[in-house]
């Protein structure tokens, strides 16, 4: 009888039925899509951060990531390298040096951070071979060659098959000097990287800064980041026996990249305050809804306390009439939300003038919202609780109707 009650008392005002349950439901679409454009947008720049420098995990000499001393470096890294490999859920492994130098082309001359790679192992775990914009990518079998970042390419005003003067500090204290050919470009999508990185191989590297078959980084990838925790357990248990070399640390991406850290964590403090902005707009359509249904329904609610009906059967009815409205309002917000966030994950978001500073970020051009349970469901959660206890305050007001009053002043 109560579920009749409320049903029948929705229909009674239609257009008020109605804007309610848009207000519900456009609440839902922009919650969806803001959070699943969010996820999305984190996603992009985590993945473009560990598949361009960092990797999910790090193995270094502690303080390494700090400073980046050239004399601190890992002694054996095939042994642990043999270790590793043991461990559930690794996708990949790889070695890397690194140094700042002066590099000098026929024009100009700049400084430059050189990472000394493995062309074999580096193609599973980095984005830069495939970031390659003109030229090709170091091959095993190159000594001399190099790719180089597009900025930094422009600034000393090089190209394909330019020969490029490496001058720098070698490990053991010597003049760190050689020539290289520039093989490739690459631009990796974040303006910092390419203004400043140029990739040698690995044993041209060592040969010329004097590393002795030392490393500087071990780069790690996982099968997912859920388990970056759990691989970096498993590697500090490695590390901490007493046959592995001291003073050997495990980092996990978000130590490694503190700035990214921070800045997804500013905007996601920004978003939730626009959501809570949104919520309490929804909640007082609600409760201006339900509130003048008490007033208009003053001698009708007067007659049915005088007839014997509680007023708790009255609140329940109008807690009732809110349930119906407001999962109405989320199935329709669900429906529709979820499907513009698959239609714009499909075709992108052009970012527009934009584009260049979010280059900075590693932000492609096109934006793409990454739905899934968490983005689709965690705000029309959010609003039916704030709906629903919003409409408490009108449901409650019935407990205050005295059925004389009611009747007569109606």
């Amino acid at each position: 009888m109560d579920m009749l009650m409320a049903w029948r008392n929705i229909r009674r005002n239609p257009r008020r039925t109605i804007l309610t349950i848009s207000a519900i439901a456009f609440a839902c679409v922009l919650l969806i899509f803001m959070l699943s454009l969010q996820i999305g947008t984190y996603e992009v720049m985590i993945d473009t951060s560990v598949k361009t420098r960092t990797g999910h995990i790090q193995i270094l000499k502690q303080g390494y990531h700090i400073d980046h001393k050239i004399r601190q470096v890992i002694n054996t890294p095939s042994d642990l390298a043999g270790t590793l490999a043991q461990t559930p859920h690794i996708t990949a492994l790889s070695f890397r040096c690194n140094a700042f130098a002066l590099l000098s082309s026929s024009r100009r001359t700049s400084g430059g951070f050189i990472t000394g790679i493995d062309p074999e192992t580096e193609i599973k775990i980095s984005s830069v071979p495939r970031a390659i914009r003109k030229g090709r990518y170091l091959n095993p079998t190159d000594t001399n060659a190099a790719v180089v970042g597009s900025l930094l390419a422009k600034n000393l005003k090089i190209d394909i098959g330019d020969e490029l003067v490496i001058l720098g500090s070698a490990m053991d204290g010597s003049i760190a000097a050689t020539v290289l050919k520039v093989a490739g470009i690459f631009s990796s999508g974040m303006d910092q990287y390419d203004r400043s990185a140029i990739q040698i191989p690995l044993s041209h590297f060592q040969e010329t800064f004097a590393m002795q078959g030392t490393i500087h980084e071990m780069i790690i990838t996982c099968d997912s980041l859920w388990h970056v925790g759990q691989i970096k357990s498993a590697i500090s248990e490695i590390l901490s026996q007493p046959d592995t070399q001291p003073g050997l640390v495990c980092m996990s991406w978000d130590e490694l990249t503190p700035g990214l850290i921070q800045s997804i964590q500013m905007d996601l403090g920004g978003g939730l305050i626009f959501y809570a902005i949104l919520l309490v707009m929804v909640a007082f359509s609600i409760m201006n809804t339900f509130v003048m249904a008490v007033f208009e329904r003053t001698k009708e609610f007067g007659t049915l306390l005088a007839i014997g009906a509680g007023p708790w059967r009255l609140s329940r009815a109008l807690i009732l009439e809110s349930g119906f409205l407001t999962l109405c309002g989320i199935i329709i917000g669900i429906l529709a939300g979820c499907t513009l966030t698959l239609w714009l994950a499909h075709t992108g978001i052009p970012m527009g003038e934009a584009e260049g500073m979010m280059r900075q970020y590693g932000i492609p051009a096109l934006l793409r919202p990454e739905l899934n349970l968490i983005t689709a469901l965690s705000g029309p959660a959010a609003v039916f609780l704030i709906t629903i206890l919003t409409a408490f305050y009108p449901a409650l007001k019935v407990h205050g109707i005295k059925p004389v009053e009611a009747m007569r002043d109606a």
